[in-house]
């Protein structure tokens, strides 16, 4: 379970985007230290993130994270659910190393000196503190993702947010971050089309078409959800014999 007072709660959660309407009557608690959002392109996971922490506002009901209403207190779920985007290069803002991972702490009015202390301290907590001074265009896209990671962790959130952030980097990459991540004591929520990573979670939530398809233990989930798959394309395998 996460640590104590940490969860999110969707009740009966609308949403639309344009004419569509995505989510109807949504309702779902996760509590889990770790849990996994599977589903095709399309199907809500995204969208699911966006709401956690305020990116997109439900269109009736309500989401709540940590005790916290995301439409009446959207200013401060920044500080509480920290969001990791699939490219680090949509997230990087500053042209040093130590500059992106200081920026939370400048937001909150912390001195210069003492973010920059922060963030070098945090690099040396996991093997980088070199990397202080370096251009951020010069790192692989591996190294910009750890950076965004600790970017994102060092104001501390209760809930981290992650939207297919290994999507673009290779297997001993991935599970280098994710072990990074594991150790990390914040409520992680991760959608991923990588199943494999997601099969020493908590618990993995199937969206289709906006809805729960299936909810529980990462093994049955999946399963189901591989399964669904050679359902539908037994009829190509048919036509093409």
């Amino acid at each position: 379970m996460a640590q104590d007072g940490t969860f999110i709660t969707f009740s009966n959660v609308d949403l639309s985007r344009g004419n569509e309407k995505l989510f109807s009557n949504l309702d779902i608690e996760i509590r889990e230290r770790r849990v996994g959002i599977i589903g095709n392109n399309g199907s809500g996971k995204s969208s699911f993130l966006r709401l956690v922490n305020g990116l997109l506002l439900p269109d009736a009901g309500s989401v709540n994270v940590c005790g916290l209403d995301t439409c009446k207190d959207r200013n401060a779920l920044p500080a509480l659910a920290g969001f990791l985007f699939q490219n680090p290069d949509h997230q990087i803002v500053f042209p040093t190393v130590a500059e992106e991972i200081a920026f939370v702490l400048r937001e909150r009015r912390v001195g210069a000196r003492e973010a920059r202390e922060a963030a070098v301290q945090l690099l040396a907590a996991h093997g980088h503190a070199d990397w202080a001074d370096r251009p951020v265009h010069q790192l692989s896209d591996g190294q910009k993702q750890l950076v965004c990671i600790l970017a994102v962790t060092i104001g501390s959130p209760r809930v981290l947010l992650l939207d297919e952030p290994f999507s673009s980097l290779d297997l001993p990459t991935r599970h280098d971050l994710l072990m990074r991540l594991d150790m990390m004591p914040q409520l992680l929520v991760m959608a991923s089309h990588d199943l494999d990573l997601l099969a020493g979670f908590d618990r993995v939530i199937w969206f289709e078409k906006g809805a729960i398809r299936g909810d529980g233990a990462p093994a049955k989930v999946i399963r189901d959800y591989r399964a669904s798959f050679a359902t539908m394309l037994e009829p190509l395998r048919i036509a093409a014999q």
